[in-house]
C-alpha cells in the first residue's frame, strides 16, 4: 500500500508532465490508444466517483456561513468562461465544431486539480473546494443552458440529452462516492492516498484516446486551437481575479477565485463534446487538460512566493496612489 501511495503522490505532483507525455505518445502511435475511445464516459465517471469520496459536509459549509465569495466565484465562472470562449471563437473564426467545443470547455464546472493549485498558491482552499463542488452540482442545469444560448450559433444543442449525460457521468458517481464515504469511512480513509493515482490514470487514458482519434485534426488545426485555449485560460485567471478585486474580496479569496475560474473540468468537456458534438469538438478540452495543468502550477508557484500581506500592502499603495491623483 505504501508503494501505491508513493506512486500516487508522484502521479499527482507531476500530473502535467504525464498528460503531455501520453498526448505525444498517442499522437505518434494512435492505433495503440484508439480502442480506449469507447471508455471515455466510464473513465470520467471514475474520476467523479473519486471526487465524491473526498467530499464532506464541511465542503458546503461556506455556502451557509459565508456565501458571498462562493456566489461571486461561481457566477464569475459561469459568466466569464463561456462568454470569453464565445468571443475568442468568433474573433479567431474557428470552424463550427471547434468553436462549439471551446464554448463547451468554458461552460463546464471547475476541475478538481484547481483545489491543489489554490493550496500551493496560498489561497482560500475551503472556498476553492466549495466552488468546485457547488459549480459541479449546478452543471446539469447551467452547462446545457449556456451551450444552448452560445454554442447554438455553430452546432445544434440538445439540452435535455446533455442534462441526462451530466447526471449520469457526474452526479450519480459523486452521490455514490458520498454514500460510500458515509457508510464505510474507515475503508475510504485508508484508500484516500491512492485516489489521485486512479484519477490521473483515468484522465491520461481519456486524453490519449481523444488525441489518437484526432491526429489529422490536431495536425491541421492544433496551433490555432492551442492559441484559443491559452487565451481562454488567461481570460479566466485574469478576470476571475479582477472580479474578486473589484467586489472587495481579500487576497486569499481572489487567488482562489482566479484559479477556480481559469481551470475547467476538461475531462467532462471531452466526454460531452465526444458524445454530443463530435470528436473534433473535444480537441479544445484535450488541449485544455494539458495547458491548465501547466499554467496553474506556474501561477501557483508565483503566488506562493508572494505572501498575502505583501499583496495587501501593494493594493493599499495602489489605492493611495489612485486617491492622490484625484486630489
Amino acid at each position: 500500500m505504501k508503494i501505491l501511495e508513493a506512486i500516487s503522490t508522484i502521479a499527482g505532483k507531476y500530473f502535467a508532465v504525464w498528460v503531455i507525455c501520453i498526448a505525444v505518445i498517442a499522437f505518434l502511435a494512435p492505433d495503440v490508444f484508439l480502442p480506449f475511445g469507447g471508455y471515455i464516459t466510464i473513465l470520467l465517471g471514475v474520476v467523479m466517483f473519486g471526487m465524491g469520496l473526498t467530499l464532506k459536509a464541511v465542503d458546503f459549509k461556506l455556502i451557509l456561513t459565508n456565501p458571498m465569495p462562493v456566489i461571486i466565484g461561481v457566477c464569475a465562472q459561469y459568466i466569464i468562461m463561456p462568454l470569453s470562449a464565445f468571443l475568442i471563437a468568433f474573433v479567431l473564426n474557428l470552424p463550427a465544431e471547434l468553436a462549439a467545443g471551446l464554448v463547451l470547455l468554458g461552460s463546464v464546472p471547475g476541475g478538481t486539480a484547481s483545489n491543489v493549485m489554490v493550496y500551493l498558491a496560498k489561497g482560500n482552499v475551503p472556498l476553492s473546494i466549495t466552488m468546485t463542488s457547488f459549480s459541479t452540482l449546478l452543471a446539469p442545469i447551467a452547462t446545457p443552458l449556456i451551450l444552448l444560448l452560445l454554442a447554438g450559433k455553430w452546432m445544434p444543442v440538445d439540452p435535455v440529452a446533455m442534462f441526462t449525460s451530466i447526471i449520469q457521468v457526474i452526479i450519480f458517481p459523486i452521490i455514490l462516492g458520498i454514500v460510500i464515504r458515509k457508510f464505510a469511512p474507515e475503508i475510504v480513509e485508508k484508500s484516500m492516498n491512492v485516489i489521485p493515482l486512479i484519477s490521473v490514470v483515468a484522465i491520461m487514458v481519456i486524453v490519449s484516446a481523444v488525441v489518437a482519434g484526432n491526429v489529422d485534426s490536431i495536425t491541421s488545426a492544433g496551433a490555432i486551437v492551442f492559441i484559443a485555449v491559452v487565451l481562454h485560460n488567461a481570460f479566466g485567471l485574469l478576470f476571475g481575479y479582477l472580479t474578486a478585486l473589484v467586489l472587495g474580496l481579500n487576497e486569499s479569496n481572489r487567488r482562489a477565485i482566479s484559479i477556480e475560474v481559469g481551470m475547467q473540468n476538461s475531462g467532462l468537456g471531452v466526454a460531452l463534446a465526444t458524445a454530443h458534438f463530435g470528436p473534433l469538438a473535444a480537441l479544445p478540452s484535450v488541449l485544455g487538460a494539458v495547458w491548465h495543468n501547466i499554467s496553474g502550477p506556474i501561477l501557483a508557484t508565483y503566488w506562493s512566493k508572494k505572501p498575502e500581506h505583501e499583496e495587501k500592502q501593494l493594493n493599499e499603495q495602489i489605492q493611495e496612489s489612485s486617491s492622490g491623483t484625484h486630489i
